[in-house]
């Protein structure tokens, strides 16, 4: 199905995962609202509202930059108003919006253990909620969540309970609506990428260069989301799905192109379930040089 003058709404696009997606799907001629809280320049992070929008715009998409806190549900829902007042509706959201703190439960300052809850798990509550109405007049709705297969493995909650709660609510939240909402032709699924992607939270947060540059790239999501999107909502729904296997499924054989450093190792993310493996078309070893 084309994503041609389709509408998407996606939180935090203003840079990495969500606005790789955004740029994708502007590629194929959609409107973008991009919700998000960075309107003026940030000193450690790429990107405001303004600048994603000028890059869909020169994708060939139309583009809404909205200043948007998911936490704040009269903020969201006033946002997807004005998405679907200047667009005619809204199609496709993603909630990407995410926040991380990987430490221990003795460490972790219940200040940022509330963060964390109120922008994943609630924020993607709010979001996928006042959705729901708009998405109900579309003709193929989806919701995606930028969260992982709920696979309940005591080594991904011990060392840092705090956020895996926080990031399994957003899955939970694919769980229940996918239910919730299959009889009205809502599509709503979770994406998960296979290894570390290379974006602002891991330069700064997670590893700095040296685990960049064992990433792949914000692409190899983007890809998959279009995918995803382009499938009937009614019969493509409640899936949780890792970006390689299900773009191997998908017919894709060439995945060094979404390497950082093809000379490096890849680093497998968090939260990949063991009896998901790897597809035989991907190696997550060092390519080998040319000659």
């Amino acid at each position: 199905m084309s994503l041609k003058r389709k509408t998407f709404f996606i939180t935090g696009a203003s840079r990495g995962i969500g606005l790789a997606i955004a740029l994708k799907a502007a590629k194929e001629g959609a409107n973008i609202a991009i919700a998000a809280k960075t309107d003026t320049p940030h000193p450690k992070l790429p990107g405001t509202i303004h600048s994603a929008a000028e890059e869909v715009e020169k994708a060939g998409g139309k583009a809404l930059p909205l200043v948007v806190d998911v936490r704040d549900e009269v903020n969201v829902n006033e946002a997807m108003k004005k998405t679907a007042d200047k667009f005619g509706g809204i199609d496709i959201v993603i909630n990407n919006a995410s926040a991380i703190q990987l430490l221990p439960t003795t460490q972790l300052d219940m200040k940022r253990f509330d963060l964390m809850h109120q922008i994943n798990t609630r924020g993607t509550f709010v979001v996928s909620k006042f959705a729901i109405p708009f998405l109900e007049k579309s003709k193929n709705p989806h919701i995606l969540m930028m969260s992982p297969p709920l696979d309940m493995n005591q080594k991904w909650f011990a060392p840092h309970t705090g956020y895996t709660m926080a990031k399994y609510g957003m899955s939970l939240v694919v769980l229940g609506l996918s239910g919730e909402l299959k009889s009205k032709g809502i599509a709503v699924n979770a994406l998960w990428p296979r290894t570390t992607i290379a974006t602002a939270a891991v330069n700064n947060l997670l590893g700095g260069d040296a685990l960049m540059q064992r990433s792949r790239t914000p692409d190899i999501l983007a890809d998959a989301a279009i995918r995803i999107f382009e499938k009937p909502a009614r019969e493509f729904t409640g899936n949780f799905l890792i970006d390689d296997t299900f773009l191997a499924g998908e017919g894709v054989t060439d995945f060094d192109k979404y390497r950082v450093n093809p000379s490096q190792s890849l680093q497998m993310d968090f939260f990949v379930p063991d009896n998901i493996p790897t597809p035989a078309s991907v190696s997550l070893a060092p390519l080998k040089a040319a000659g």
